[in-house]
């Protein structure tokens, strides 16, 4: 069936009167960075976190596009690797499922959201079988106007080439992808958020936001399972307890344990994580208000900040509840009032000022992240590309690395059955029967947890470096935890423990040729035209 078992303290944080902390170790007096030594010659890794999209849906025809009159043109280089493929498995027109996969092109750049729950992943996977996408996570959930255009039955089975896409295939032309890397466990965005940064959904309680208070009852849709404590797992996509921004009608998670970002504090690393329209654009009743917006390339509206898509927010030690600026430039990345939680202006300002923090997460704002329904692969290329672009021309480019990966599959059609590293048995459960993911022992539960199983579908993951092997395609297993490993293991932060996903991450450096490219390569770089995706010249 395809399927392998395998075994702080916060800062008072306020819209006026901000206490601030003591500098962290690793700036100086004024605010400078003084890096930390690492074990390999990246100083700087910048992860582009995109929203919502299977390997198959973005890469499934990879390296040979259509190239129809109009759009833009792909062609691969010669000795291009092949990848795991719906073309090279034959599934193009002979597929398991009740629909045959169908190329969308550019024109077709916005569709409606698919179902990407828990449960509805697992039930399309169908013990591994991979031929139940269009019963369970087909969908025309979206919030486009004239929805219809955008749906037909049978979309969940649909993917994109070079053509629209060609920003990315570009890339992996030129620097390093993954055919093997998956989703932490099944399920939406919160739960892939919140493993990118901690590799443990296990420990959310539900938060009642009139009172600020752990609800009496454990929300259903908050906490999954939880103990006599009201103390659960994430399954679903609540918004933040430490967020002025969250949804005021809901309960809210609120997430114990450490993350990342609490090890990177511990060892003087700067870090932040940069969200498009963190920045408030007023106050209401003494909370931030989050009102900024943009519409996408079919002229529909959405905002820029989504509180979910925020997984620091969950964590009362790296919250940043009020969006408070932070008190300078030299100070973005280390700890002040901002508590490293920003918005993506941040983020240049540091960069321009030569203080780009060792560790960056970017987050597009929502009309630019990718996620159907609201997204879309065009509106995604333009931030990607016009990021990468700037991001060549800092002298920091020599020792940066860029990882683009994604929190979900949106429950696009994927052919791989994934790994199942860790088991689960709970009515949310359904991928090898009813109330049952893999076969959970004690011996096959990270922690003891319920509700965590894993991995879940195969999600698109490329390196952007100097470092980077060119035209590679890598087939080491990894999954968002292996990003957090690689930060644990650069920077020497040691790992989240309590069952974390990280213990099992494979590793990204396969993806790195440490030893020729540094030397031979330092200045490698590919300018994009970033609403084409097609090589430009640097001007």
């Amino acid at each position: 069936m395809g399927y392998v078992v395998a075994l702080a303290g916060v800062v008072g944080i306020g819209v006026a009167g901000v206490a601030q902390a003591t500098p962290q170790r690793g700036s100086d007096d004024h605010g400078r960075q003084q890096h930390v030594a690492t074990t390999t010659p990246i100083k700087h890794l910048v992860v582009i976190f995109g929203e919502n999209v299977s390997f198959d849906h973005y890469f499934g025809s990879y390296p040979n596009a259509t190239n129809p009159k109009g759009e833009p043109k792909f062609v691969a280089k010669p000795g291009t690797p092949s990848v795991n493929g719906l073309q090279s498995a034959g599934l193009l027109t002979r597929n398991p499922n009740s629909a045959n996969p169908q190329r969308l092109d550019r024109a077709q750049a916005v569709t409606c959201d698919q179902d990407h729950g828990y449960t509805a992943e697992q039930k399309a996977a169908d013990f591994g079988l991979m031929d139940k996408f269009v019963q369970f996570t087909d969908s025309g959930d979206c919030s486009l106007k004239n929805a219809a255009e955008y749906y037909r039955a049978g979309l969940v089975m649909d993917y994109y080439d070079g053509n629209t896409v060609t920003a990315l295939w570009n890339y992996a032309q030129n620097f390093a992808m993954s055919d093997n890397s998956y989703d932490t466990v099944f399920g939406p965005s919160t739960p892939g958020a919140v493993n990118l940064v901690s590799g443990q959904t296990h420990g959310v309680t539900s938060i009642d936001p009139a009172t600020g208070q752990q609800t009496a009852t454990p929300d259903a849709y908050t906490v999954a399972d939880p103990n006599a404590q009201g103390v659960g797992t994430v399954i679903n996509d609540p918004d933040p307890a430490y967020d002025d921004c969250s949804n005021p009608k809901y309960a809210q998670a609120a997430m114990s344990g450490k993350n990342v970002g609490d090890l990177l504090n511990a060892k003087g690393v700067t870090w932040g994580w940069f969200e498009g329209g963190f920045r408030p654009t007023g106050v209401s009743n003494g909370k931030a208000v989050c009102g900024a917006a943009h519409a996408n390339v079919a002229g529909a509206s959405t905002s820029d900040y989504i509180p979910h898509h925020e997984p620091f927010q969950y964590y009362k030690s790296t919250a940043n509840p009020h969006h408070v600026a932070p008190s300078s430039v030299s100070m973005i990345g280390k700890t002040d009032r901002a508590n490293h939680q920003y918005d993506m202006t941040d983020f240049w300002s540091a960069a321009d000022h030569g203080d780009m923090p060792s560790v960056s997460f970017l987050k597009a704002p929502g009309y630019q992240d990718g996620h159907a329904g609201y997204s879309d692969p065009i509106d995604e290329q333009t931030f990607v590309v016009n990021t990468i672009n700037k991001l060549q021309k800092l002298p920091t480019w020599k020792d940066t690395a860029v990882v683009i990966a994604y929190d979900d599959s949106d429950g696009w059609y994927d052919h791989v059955s994934s790994p199942i590293v860790n088991q689960s048995a709970t009515t949310h459960d359904a991928l090898t029967g009813a109330n049952s993911c893999g076969n959970p022992t004690a011996s096959t539960q990270l922690g003891g947890y319920e509700d965590r199983c894993g991995y879940g579908p195969r999600l698109p993951l490329l390196v952007i470096s100097p470092y980077a092997r060119s035209n590679y395609v890598d087939n080491t297993i990894t999954d968002q935890t292996s990003v957090l490993k690689f930060i644990e293991d650069n920077w020497k932060t040691g790992q989240i423990g309590d069952g974390s996903f990280d213990a099992l991450a494979g590793s990204l450096n396969g993806m790195f040729d440490f030893a020729t490219h540094g030397r031979e390569l330092s200045q490698h770089t590919l300018w994009l035209n970033p609403a084409t995706g097609e090589p430009a010249r640097h001007s």
